[in-house]
């Protein structure tokens, strides 16, 4: 029996033979669907990798790799394309959108105390005006 947010056996069944297989070489991979689930967890709590269960997802470092090396190889975006295709047209699946558009970026003097020998472009105005009338107005203005 699955838990909360891991995959059933209907969804399994289907992504299984599009998950790519070991060719034999090195160490044999951990179960996939153990894995799978592992990263469904990570993803759905936003919890750090070093806290999932080794008893249930396995260690975390093999969620991680596994995670990583499907990215690049474009597992995950043909698993995705599946689900879209297969269950996008029959109406099980809502696509529904939510980006957070919060951004709170520093204003450009948030970041602390100008640094001693700084200045900004305005000072550096000023002062050269007030060098030019300094230089100006010179000894022979006296």
């Amino acid at each position: 029996m699955a838990g909360r947010g891991e995959l059933t056996d209907t969804t399994w069944e289907r992504i299984e033979p599009r998950l790519p297989q070991a060719d034999g070489r090195g160490r044999p991979w951990r179960d996939h669907r153990q894995v799978v689930n592992g990263v469904l967890w990570r993803l759905r709590t936003g919890g750090r990798p070093g806290a999932i269960s080794l008893e249930r997802y396995g260690p975390w470092q093999a969620v991680c790799e596994r995670f990583a090396r499907w990215g690049a190889d474009g597992t995950w975006a043909k698993l995705l394309e599946l689900v879209q295709v297969r269950d996008g047209g029959v109406g099980r699946v809502e696509w529904t959108v939510s980006v957070d558009s919060i951004v709170n970026r520093p204003d450009q003097h948030a970041a602390g105390a100008r640094k001693k020998g700084m200045q900004t472009g305005t000072n550096r105005k000023i002062r050269a005006a007030h060098r030019r009338a300094r230089t100006s107005a010179g000894p022979e203005a006296g």
